[in-house]
């Protein structure tokens, strides 16, 4: 009994001892309040938060990822977890990333919002958004392209490369240039 007294508490001292490295919006939700890993997530993301290339965004991250326009990317609290998956990229330079709830990502996915023009590769295309609607999975060395729309329940094979949108959802979705491998019931 003494122990879930002291919880509260606790939660309240990691919180303001961490918001000093992140936004204490982000301290928050089923994995800081009903889980520990959050608190463990938010401590090994110092050193990138410190030293590394996630400085300016406000949330824990794993230190084998990077978010490149963290003020452009939007997800529910209970998806931060996407962003504790190692060698993973988020690009949102000029353009919106939105994840949806309960989305989950593999290692070393790429979502990028903007590529290099194809006549001058020193410059970059005006950016374009990407959504990912709510429970999508995205499996391993998969890169999700500008533009992309993946509606809910949409599975991203392994390896895949989505260069257009699947707003349908429901689906299975692979290859390069991925395309739908399976539908699913709603």
């Amino acid at each position: 009994m003494r122990k879930i007294a002291l919880l509260p508490f606790v939660n309240a001292l990691l919180r303001l001892f961490f918001g000093l490295f992140y936004k204490k919006k982000y301290l928050r939700g089923k994995y800081f309040e009903e889980k520990t890993m959050g608190w463990y997530w938010a401590w090994r993301g110092i050193k990138g938060k410190l030293f590394g290339d996630n400085r300016k965004v406000p949330w824990p991250v794993h230190t084998g990822t990077v978010v490149n326009g963290a003020e452009n990317i939007s997800f529910p609290q209970e998806s931060i977890h996407v962003f504790q998956v190692p060698g993973c990229y988020w690009q949102a330079i000029d353009a919106r990333i939105n994840i949806g709830k309960n989305c989950h990502i593999a290692p070393n996915v790429g979502v990028i919002t903007t590529n290099h023009d194809i006549h001058d590769p020193r410059r970059h295309v005006p950016g374009k958004d990407i959504t990912i609607g709510d429970n999508c999975w995205v499996g391993m060395n998969s890169v999700i392209l500008p533009g992309v729309v993946l509606g809910e329940n949409t599975v991203v094979a392994a390896g895949a490369a989505v260069t257009k949108s699947f707003p349908e959802g429901h689906c299975v979705i692979g290859g390069v240039p991925a395309k739908i491998i399976k539908t699913m019931e709603k």
